[in-house]
């Protein structure tokens, strides 16, 4: 009874805190797999003109999920576009409160589920083509555009990519960054614990000629006009000269608490110093968890997700003596919001 009370506190919760907003559009729809047997499937959340009764979008046992209106008409006028990147294993769901919050803000948002490295595809034969990423975020962007009279008319020169974890290094190379396989070998040597080298391994992008230059290729998109990431992975991969030479604004943002596999020394602080001081913002929330990016566990999640999987439970994990979760996205949510307004 409890935990069936403290679900449907939170359902309310969400509810009225949105009750009084502008209205937000949500629709789902697939990518084909043009010529590169790469089906996409994709989201986008944006400014409506509707009023609709809003639906729960990405609420599942485990995750709370926020609101919007089902293929509602879209606002009129120019609306600034975020693509997502989800991180290893995860999907579109897990950054819903963040797409929310931002089309309530008047922004278009599209995310994917990128094949291999979400939980619904998890081929390994796919996740090895990790150059892939980026291109899924550039297609994003093509459909969103070619639709204004679905999505609303995009701003072209307010183009953001916004990731977590592998989506932050994804989100990095869509920028300009480049990704060096020999540096990234030769430093997973001196920090063989840290997640991102376990996870490189198992993914093995770079097992041939073909495959190893395709990764370190220049992956970017010049219609991308500012990058967030969110405690990211794989940065120490990246070249010196092109985090240098990074052409746009860049907010890098971290997980302060503690850990070994993904320390923020040694992933986001060390992006951040080698990135131009004048265009990049580094802040280090010090109550988050790498997982505190994720939407909010509802109440017997943990259960629930142990049963399925055990230790997978982490993910409603964040900080030591944290505040809330939605707290701290909140705050995300925020400095996402200024940093995007003043990159124009």
């Amino acid at each position: 009874m409890k935990t069936a009370f403290g679900a449907l506190f939170l359902i309310c919760l969400t509810t009225s805190a949105f009750a009084d907003d502008n209205p937000i559009g949500f629709q789902a729809s697939a990518l084909p797999a043009a010529q590169n047997d790469r089906p996409l499937e994709m989201v986008v959340w944006y400014p409506g003109t509707t009023t609709a009764t809003a639906q729960l979008i990405g609420d599942n046992p485990v995750l709370v999920g926020a609101l919007a209106v089902r293929n509602a008409p879209p606002a009129a006028g120019e609306h600034p576009l975020v693509v997502l990147s989800h991180g290893l294993g995860g999907n579109w769901i897990n950054q819903t409160w963040l797409a929310s919050a931002l089309a309530r803000k008047g922004y278009i948002v599209a995310a994917v589920n990128h094949p291999g490295t979400t939980s619904r595809d998890r081929s390994p034969q796919a996740a090895a083509q990790l150059w892939q990423r980026p291109a899924d975020l550039s297609r994003t962007i093509d459909a969103v555009m070619a639709q204004p009279e679905q999505f609303g008319v995009v701003a072209k020169h307010r183009i953001a990519a916004v990731g977590h974890s592998l989506g932050g290094w994804t989100v990095m190379e869509i920028a300009g960054a480049r990704f060096d396989p020999d540096r990234f070998a030769l430093d997973c040597t001196a920090h063989p614990k840290l997640t991102s080298c376990t996870v490189y391994q198992q993914m093995n992008p770079a097992s041939t000629p073909a495959s190893k230059a395709r990764l370190a290729a220049d992956l970017s998109d010049k219609r991308v006009t500012a990058v967030v990431s969110l405690d990211l992975g794989l940065s120490r991969g990246m070249t010196d000269e092109s985090l240098a030479a990074l052409p746009v604004p860049t907010l890098v943002i971290s997980a302060g608490s503690p850990s070994e596999e993904l320390p923020a020394q040694l992933e986001s602080a060390d992006l951040a110093k080698r990135l131009p001081q004048v265009s990049t913002r580094y802040v280090e929330i010090n109550d988050a968890s790498h997982f505190s990016f994720m939407s909010v566990c509802k109440p017997g999640a943990v259960a629930l997700l142990e049963e399925a999987v055990p230790g997978d439970g982490i993910i409603c994990g964040d900080g030591e003596d944290a505040r809330p979760r939605e707290a701290i996205q909140q705050q995300v949510t925020s400095l996402i919001a200024e940093f995007l307004a003043g990159a124009r």
